[in-house]
């Protein structure tokens, strides 16, 4: 057998706990080390091999292949090439992938209280920071894309509408956030990272944070003028 066919066919690695329960089977999905981040990058649309690498510091690139394939064959993720002038190939969620959403932001809720100070050898980049912020913005009677400026960057979030909990949202949109400007925006608020982590940590609300003036917001439209309390 030719081994382009053979590569077509290999089956998905057996890695089981061999439980008949939905938390075992989920783990058997997503429970390899570097898989959930990766699916955390991925939140943030299509990306290339080469810049899922660069936010995934410390991943070899052995191992980043490996679960991108394991992701693919578990029906997560996609591999497709970009039309010219781009000429790339790009990973991206599937919708089974991208209904982990929730799981991410409920870790992302779990864990916040054990981020106190930042360890000398922590690596950070703006977007890992979208998570608490889609809690905080979960609830909003509009929806809309908020840009967010960070001392660390800027990202994007698609907010209200029930994102974080509402499955049927959570899945209809590629990109949940994103690195850099918005193509449009429909709000634009400024805070720092102490802010972002009292959010995830349920310590302050996002209007308690607007009123105190932790957060400014800018913009027209009604979703600005939610986000201001008007």
């Amino acid at each position: 057998m030719p081994r382009q066919q053979q590569s077509a066919t290999r089956p998905a690695r057996r890695r089981s706990y061999d439980q008949f329960c939905a938390t075992a089977r989920s783990l058997d999905s997503v429970g390899d080390r570097w898989t959930l981040l990766i699916v955390r990058e991925l939140l943030a649309g299509p990306r290339r091999y080469t810049d899922l690498h660069a936010d995934l510091p410390g991943v070899s690139t052995d191992v980043l292949a490996s679960r991108l394939k394991d992701m693919e064959q578990g029906g997560l993720a996609t591999r497709r090439r970009l039309p010219p002038p781009a000429a790339a190939s790009v990973y991206e969620l599937t919708e089974r992938g991208r209904g982990l959403l929730p799981v991410l932001a409920a870790l992302a809720e779990w864990g916040a209280p054990a981020l106190t100070e930042r360890r000398p050898t922590d690596a950070v980049r703006a977007h890992w920071f979208a998570l608490p912020l889609l809690r905080a913005l979960d609830g909003l009677s509009h929806a809309g894309v908020v840009e967010v400026q960070l001392d660390e960057g800027e990202f994007h979030v698609r907010a209200g509408g029930a994102t974080v909990g509402g499955a049927a949202n959570a899945t209809a949109a590629a990109a949940v956030y994103g690195d850099g400007p918005a193509d449009h925006a429909d709000a634009r608020i400024t805070l720092d990272v102490e802010v972002c982590l009292a959010l995830g940590r349920g310590e302050l609300t996002l209007a308690e944070a607007v009123r105190g003036g932790r957060v400014e917001v800018s913009g027209d439209g009604p979703l600005a003028a939610e986000l201001r309390g008007e």
